[in-house]
Parts: C-alpha cells; structure tokens; sequence
C-alpha cells in the first residue's frame, strides 16, 4: 500500500511539473525540484516493491509447505482401506498441482487482487475529487461492463479448472501405473497401446485446457477494449475542457496518468480472477480430501501398552469389507500364549490376509472381539499396538534406499550389527554380500533389482530387526526355495524363544512346527489342531499335505532327471 501512495503521488509531481513548464515564469531551478522528486519516489517504489514481494511470497511459500506437509500427514493418517479406493496419481495431482495453485492464489493472486483493489479505488476517488468529477464520470463509464465481465466469466474458469485438474490426476495415473508396471508393459509388448491410451489422456487434458485458455484468452482483450474505450474518452473529452479552460494543462496530464495506472489493474483483473479461481477449485479439491476421516482412530483415553507381552485372543470374530459383501472371515476364535506360534493355511481367498490386517488394527474388527495382553486392541495406542508387531507382508514393498535403510526401516537407531544379525536371520546375508556395495546397495524403486526371494528375506529382516513381541509373517517366504524356508524357520525357532509369532502360509512345510495351526476356508476356521493331529484327522488339512507332499516328489525327480 506505501508503494501504491507513492505511485499515487507521482501523478501529482507530474502535474505540478507540467503547469510550472507551461507557465509564464518557467525555470530550470523551478523544475528541478519535481524531477528530484519523481526519481525519489521511483527509488523508494522499487525498495518497497522489493520488501513486499520477499515477504509476501516467502509467505505463500510457508503456506505451501504447511499445506503440504497437513496433505501428507492426513494421507498417511488414513486407514488402508482409503488407498483400495483412491488412485496414486489422483493424490500426487492433489499434492502438486493443487498445492501449487493454491499457493500461487496466495502469493500473486491475493497480492495482485489486494495491490488492483487499492489501486482502483484511491485512483477514482483521487480523479474525482482533486482532477474533475464530469470527466471522471465520463471516463469510467464502462468500469461496471468490465466487473460483471470478470463475474461472469470468473465462474466459467473456476468450474473448468476443476476439470482440467481432474483429467490431470487421470493422466498422472496413467504415468505411474505405467512406470511401476514397465516390466509387465514391456513383458507383453504393450508399449504401442499404452502409448496410445497415454495419448488419449494428453489429448483429453489439452482439450480441457484449451477449453479453460478459450475463457482465459477472451478475459485481457475484453477487459483491454473497455480500458481502451475509456481511455479514449479521457482523450477526447479531456482535451476539449483544456481547450475550454476548464481544466488546467497538468491537471489532464495527471488524469491520463491515473487512467494509465487504472489500466493496469484493471488488465490484470483477468490474471488475477483466473489465479484465484484456480485456487479456489484447487482447495476445493484439497477440501474434499482433508473431510475424509480415517476409519481407524484412537478413543481420547487409549491405553498405554509400552511392554507387550504377546498374548493375542480373538474371540468369535467375523468380518466384511462393505456390508454387501459375503464375509471374509466368520466365527474365528484362537488363544495364542506368549512364546507360541500359530500357523494359518488356507486356499487364496480364504480370508488369511484379512486375519492379518485386522491383527494389526489396518482395519476395524469388531470390538471386543481381538485382544492383545487381555486388552481389546481398540482401546489401546495405535502406535503401541502396531509396535508390537514385526509385520512381513505378503507384497515384499522396499523403499528406494539402501539395504541396511530398509531393514532399519522399522528401527532407524539399529546398528550395523543388528541389521547384519537380522539378514542372517532371514537368510538373507550371504546374499547382500555378494553385491559390490553389499549393505549400502541401493535398491531400485520398490526392490525391482532384487530377486522376488531377495526381497521377501529382506522384509523379514526388516520385521526382525526389532525384535517384536509378534512376529507377523504374511505369506512371505511365497518366494524362497524348501532349503531357505527350512533356515530361515530354524532360525526362527531359536532366536525367538519365549516371543510370539503368527506364520500364515500356503505351504504346510512353513508352518508344521506351529504349537495352533488353523485352516481357513472361506472364512470360517474348518481344521485346527498341531500337525500331526490334524494329519491323523484325515480333513482338509491332510488332502492339501499329501497334494504338497506328491509336488515335491514330481520336483525333486525332474530335477534329479535334469
């Protein structure tokens, strides 16, 4: 606003300086005085602009990185089921571009819009009250054509811009998907059609750009043409009142000055309406993502759980993931003391997985129906409850780190040596020292330079490093040969005496040590009992052993043939 008064008085030195020049006693020490002056306030404009802009936009960046950091840490507050439902790139267009339109609202948009409002309103007051009132009227007649212009076609951008953002998200989806899924795209030789469906995404984003640019483009030559209407009005008519004596020689300089300076705020209306608008149906998106409330959430008087010892009961739970659908597991009930292990088996889709999320809480069971050390794991500290756990799942996700990075993943602190300890427990460590960097090898994104065996023992020396009450393997040794399964459950056996573990798998060799094995089938536990007892009972359980039992034989012959 300091630098918009000065603007303002400028106007004034040049009308001073225009009827000293024009008068009868006109002198250069007369006129110096008014030229010190404009280079004064043009000096004191630049500083002042300099000074709003550094804090103005240092301030919109603020804004940006507190919304940005408020976006991720709601995201990652999100139950899981959030992300069955919602596309990877749909968020990162949430978290790039509508950030970024946001913050560009916040920085030139309300500047702009504050510096125009100003600017419009101290110019018109000035021109009437201090130039000529008839000549202003005249003038800014079409001043109202240009606000309701910029009204109208304001809310044509903002509900445009909602539709270039969203055919945004679908082609940064598109991209990602196609990224992390190369190796699939490149495996069936689908680079052709996948190119061409990205096209289609990138035509249909330039057509709801274009769609936005024939709005945006129409904005500055309207608001140009009646700027430039008013402007020759001033000319005309201004020049004929100095013709009459009706108004002094500077004073029509000034007036054409201040109509100049109206010009600018006014062009820039179009530029402004279109940021904001843009803002506008951006945090109107962001918005929509910050009402979304996790399905998971701690009661105000959770439980502290800073020890746990791993006594884990599940008392008659039944679950669904919609209310429509069949339940993925029904009438499930097991004890498992401290130090002991169950084994969970089952055909695909038996709801093996399901057990396993719900343990952890990444979805809502029932309550009163999982409890851990006697307590029902929903009044406990989500924290304290999933720090209990040392969670190896069944899809082995690494990060783009090193491998000491992730194994450490769950333990930052660990030192070399217990991330060395937990690789030789998971088998995994004559491996990660056969590569040139050995721990300090970087893995591609999401361990696509390690084997699929690779990356499951690492996951398991990731659970392991922290050497959790619960050891919860999900389906994660899918992956490694009988001999690896065979070292890995060995060491198991020995390291964590006296810690609990739940081993859920589809070959019963992982499992045959359990102290509880459970056989789901549709949800519902059909078989428990040990190994041998369930063998004897010749069910379910033992038709899936001897069929395992017969492929081993059939593999281990072809290979002896081989």
């Amino acid at each position: 606003m300091l630098a918009d008064l000065l603007q303002l008085i400028t106007p004034q030195i040049l009308r001073l300086f225009v009827n000293t020049v024009t008068g009868p006693d006109a002198t250069m020490p007369k006129l110096l005085p008014y030229a010190l002056a404009m280079v004064v306030a043009g000096l004191l404009i630049l500083v002042l602009r300099f000074f709003w802009r550094t804090n103005c936009f240092g301030a919109s960046r603020r804004i940006e990185y507190r919304l940005r950091r408020k976006l991720f840490g709601h995201l990652t507050g999100l139950s899981a089921n959030f992300f069955n439902h919602h596309k990877v790139g749909d968020l990162m267009a949430h978290a790039t571009n509508d950030v970024q339109a946001v913050r560009m609202s916040f920085a030139m948009g309300v500047v702009a819009s504050v510096d125009s409002s100003f600017l419009i309103i101290s110019t018109i007051i000035i021109m009437i009250s201090a130039i000529s009132p008839s000549l202003s009227l005249f003038a800014l007649l079409p001043l109202p054509v240009s606000a309701i212009v910029a009204g109208s076609l304001g809310k044509v951008i903002h509900r445009r811009f909602i539709k270039v953002q969203a055919a945004f998200a679908d082609m940064t989806d598109d991209v990602q998907e196609n990224f992390s899924g190369v190796r699939v795209v490149k495996g069936f030789a689908q680079e052709e059609p996948e190119q061409d469906k990205f096209i289609a995404r990138s035509q249909a984003y330039v057509r709801r750009n274009m769609e936005l640019v024939k709005v945006w483009g129409l904005f500055d030559p309207l608001v140009d043409a009646i700027g430039g209407i008013s402007f020759a009005i001033a000319t005309a008519y201004g020049g004929y009142l100095v013709l009459l004596g009706h108004l002094q020689l500077g004073e029509y300089v000034a007036f054409l000055y201040y109509l100049g300076l109206l010009r600018g705020p006014m062009a820039g209306a179009g530029w402004v309406i279109n940021v904001l608008q843009r803002g506008a149906a951006s945090m109107e998106r962001l918005n929509r993502l910050f009402t979304v409330t996790s399905e998971i959430r701690e009661h105000e008087d959770a439980i502290a759980l800073p020890s746990p010892r791993g006594q884990i009961s599940v008392r008659n739970l039944s679950f669904r993931y919609e209310a429509d659908l069949t339940p993925a597991l029904e009438g499930v009930n097991f004890d498992l003391q401290p130090g002991q292990t169950l084994g969970v088996i089952g055909p695909i889709g038996s709801g093996k997985s399901t057990l396993a999320n719900l343990l952890m809480r990444l979805y809502e069971a029932p309550p009163g129906t999982i409890l851990l050390d006697g307590h029902d794991i929903q009044s406990l500290r989500i924290e304290d409850l999933r720090a209990a756990y040392g969670y190896a799942p069944q899809d082995a996700f690494l990060f783009s780190e090193t491998i000491a990075d992730n194994i450490a993943f769950a333990k930052p602190e660990a030192s070399r040596g217990e991330i060395e300890h937990a690789a030789q427990e998971a088998a995994v460590h004559d491996n990660i020292i056969e590569f040139p960097h050995g721990y300090d090898t970087l893995v591609g994104e999401r361990g696509v330079t390690l084997s699929g065996g690779q990356k499951q023992r690492v996951a398991i020396a990731r659970a392991l490093v922290q050497n959790p009450p619960v050891l919860l393997l999900d389906d994660s040794l899918s992956a490694v040969d009988t001999q690896t399964e065979a070292e890995i459950l060995g060491a198991l056996r020995r390291e964590r005496q006296g810690r609990t573990n739940v081993i859920i798998a589809h070959r019963i060799s992982a499992i045959s040590h359990a102290d509880l094995i459970l056989f789901l089938e549709d949800g519902k536990v059909v078989e428990r009992g040990r190994h041998q007892e369930l063998l004897r009972l010749g069910g379910r359980y033992k038709e899936l052993y001897d069929r395992q039992l017969l492929e081993d034989r059939i593999l281990h012959r072809a290979e002896e043939g081989a």
